[in-house]
């Protein structure tokens, strides 16, 4: 009963003091520890202690005696390690990620498939010489075709995921050389169909039910086959014609992983090269991955198709250009089921009754998309355009969606407003409206600049081309001007209609006549109508803030007159601004805390005088150690308040979504 007794009581106090030490360490870091790390950490801690207090060389009979005098070093060097416990575990295994013991556990096969997929990437990237290239040796100059070619074969080697980076590379003729770009444009998905049994198999599992039970007919040859999905013809219950979008089985792992890799390998290229760097490469990846990641979800697709038609009209009877309607009850993440168009993609069309009329009034309805309602279509190739049986167009393969804000439109507006002037100053403007500005440019110099290019462009006749914004983009570059993704979707739209449109209609000019739209909408728009309206909407606006300006107007000349108008400034308004000042000041005075403790105890170390309490030890050499320990754990603090901020997250907005690739 009393060994009962007292292993009752060697529990409770067990349980107190390591309640004692969690709460000690959880105050020592001055940040929230989970439960589980300070529990695991206190009792690693309390027994080392136990040891090392029975492996002190001093005699038995005096350890008993001696106690009372050790209790703060005994504890302090036991709150110590355990906070040296919990900031090791933390740099190993941070806390919030998802990674731990049972975590790493369970992500080994994760990372064993990732190591093997990123050995397999890097052999593919050296046996087409571009090892030199990835660790910042590599040289350009004569050797850049050659470059861009062994990079298009590396990407086409690597699968679905570096097939569509090069896709979007070869849009972005603003980070690019021109050898890049027309190389990396012939990319092209080239994959088997998949096998019938997996679309069926995949057909079940959606809608739980074989595809004869869901569709009155169903073509198990699909109509296309891309990377990503393939497209089946249908026809549903109520007799309507449908075509059926269907992801390729294991498609998704297989692009989070190659998505980890490209992350991966951006970082590693921005740390050790300087073209990375001055691409912005980590930006570019986490982009892509964003665009991709959205082209796995069909529901996203479904989402766009229903805004461009919303936005255009698409879905009206007698739109010039139709847009397919989504059957959304038997849609998902995975599959998409939409209307089928009746009609002949126009890569495959010999003739066109009429394709000037044609082309104009297809990159009308871009313009119209792109100016007006800020949502277009931002992959329009020739395999996505239809010319349907009664002569209109339709338009397919919405998952590359461009979005512009009201101020992104109104500076590309202006921008090719001034191109269709000539005028440099308002062609500065118009830029500067539509890309992320450094914060000091010289616009007398970029004003300057653009005239020269102008000049040698739009001069002596010669008309603009699509080609003259590869030269706009160099010297954007030259100035450090970036373009947002917004915009530079909605240049690789208008280069991917010069292509439709050179096949549809041979000679047609895409600039010239998107200059024309451009100055043709803002003549019509400027009209007495549209100006009233204008002024009425302005001055409603102003008006709370024109009935107030009296009474102000008044009180400051009053103030004035009485010599009582004073400014006041207050310094650390902000509350963000209080709070890193009060951070900072607390790091620093720990840090002195900490550094004067660390050299008292340095002192009171080295001497030998005070009465003598264990052995050889002093009183003062033990309020050296107490000291010693004191400065240990606050510069532990410090370490660990370090590498938490480094780590933190940095509050982003999410990036806009590049231009994908074909599907």
């Amino acid at each position: 009963m009393n060994v009962l007794l007292l292993s009752l009581w060697g529990l409770i106090l067990l349980a107190i003091s390591v309640k004692v030490m969690i709460v000690g360490a959880r105050r020592a870091l001055g940040v929230h520890v989970g439960a589980i790390r300070a529990t695991v950490a206190a009792l690693i801690a309390w027994s080392f202690a136990g040891l090392a207090w029975q492996w002190m060389p001093v005699p038995a009979e005096g350890k008993e005696e001696s106690v009372f005098f050790f209790i703060i070093p005994i504890f302090g060097g036991t709150l110590l390690l355990a906070v040296a416990i919990l900031f090791v575990w933390e740099v190993v295994w941070p806390a919030g990620t998802g990674l731990g013991p049972l975590g790493s556990l369970r992500a080994v096969r994760g990372r064993w498939s990732r190591a093997r997929r990123y050995t397999k990437i890097t052999a593919i990237a050296f046996r087409h010489g571009l090892g030199p290239y990835l660790t910042g040796r590599g040289r350009g100059g004569e050797h850049r075709a050659r470059l861009a070619r062994s990079l298009r074969q590396a990407l086409e080697e690597g699968g679905v995921t570096f097939v569509k980076l090069g896709q979007v590379l070869s849009t972005r003729s603003d980070l690019l050389p021109v050898e890049f770009i027309d190389e990396l444009s012939v990319l092209q998905d080239r994959v088997a169909p998949v096998p019938a049994a997996d679309i069926d198999a995949a057909l079940r599992a959606e809608f739980g039910a074989a595809p004869a039970e869901v569709f009155a007919e169903f073509d198990p040859v699909p109509l296309a086959s891309a990377s990503i999905a393939q497209v089946h013809r249908a026809k549903l219950r109520s007799g309507a014609d449908a075509v059926v979008k269907i992801q390729r089985p294991n498609v998704r792992s297989t692009v989070e992983r190659d998505l980890d890799i490209i992350h991966r390998l951006a970082q590693t290229l921005q740390a050790r090269t300087a073209w990375a760097r001055s691409l912005g490469i980590v930006g570019l990846a986490e982009g892509f991955a964003t665009a991709l990641l959205e082209e796995l979800d069909f529901r996203v697709e479904a989402r766009n198709l229903a805004a461009v038609a919303a936005a255009s009209g698409g879905h009206a009877p007698d739109a010039a250009v139709r847009l397919p309607i989504v059957h959304g009850e038997l849609s998902s993440e995975r599959v998409l089921v939409m209307e089928r168009l009746d009609g002949v993609a126009l890569g495959k069309v010999t003739t066109v009754p009429d394709p000037q009329g044609t082309a104009r009034l297809l990159l009308h309805s871009l313009l119209r998309q792109v100016m007006e309602h800020g949502v277009f279509h931002a992959d329009p190739h020739p395999g996505n355009v239809l010319l349907l049986t009664d002569g209109r167009l339709g338009l397919l393969d919405f998952g590359s969606v461009g979005r512009l804000d009201s101020t992104l439109r109104d500076g590309l507006r202006e921008l090719l407003l001034a191109i269709d002037r000539a005028d440099p100053a308002a062609l500065r403007d118009g830029l500067l409206a539509v890309v992320d500005r450094p914060e000091e440019i010289d616009e007398r110099r970029l004003e300057r600049a653009l005239g020269t290019f102008m000049a040698a462009h739009l001069s002596h006749g010669s008309g603009p081309d699509i080609a003259m914004f590869t030269d706009l983009f160099k010297v954007m570059t030259s100035f450090q001007l970036s373009v947002p993704p917004a915009i530079a979707a909605v240049f690789r739209a208008l280069t991917t209609m010069e292509g439709t449109l050179a096949g549809l209609a041979p000679g047609f000019d895409i600039v010239t006549e998107s200059r024309s739209y451009v100055a043709d909408r803002a003549i019509s728009s400027a009209t007495v109508d549209s100006a009233r309206e204008t002024m009425a909407t302005e001055l409603l606006a102003l008006l709370p803030v024109l009935r107030r300006l009296p009474r102000r107007i008044d009180r400051i000349s009053g103030a004035m007159e009485e010599g009582r108008l004073s400014v006041n400034v207050r310094l650390f308004a902000d509350e963000r601004d209080r709070t890193l000042l009060t951070g900072m000041l607390h790091q620093v005075l720990l840090a002195l805390v900490g550094a004067t403790a660390g050299i008292m105890a340095v002192l009171l170390l080295g001497s030998t005088a005070g009465p003598v309490l264990l052995g050889t030890v002093t009183l003062h050499q033990a309020f050296g150690y107490n000291l010693l320990l004191i400065s240990a754990l606050i510069g532990l603090r410090l370490l660990f308040s370090a590498f938490s901020a480094t780590r933190a997250p940095r509050t982003t907005q999410p990036p806009t979504r590049p231009p994908g690739g074909s599907r």
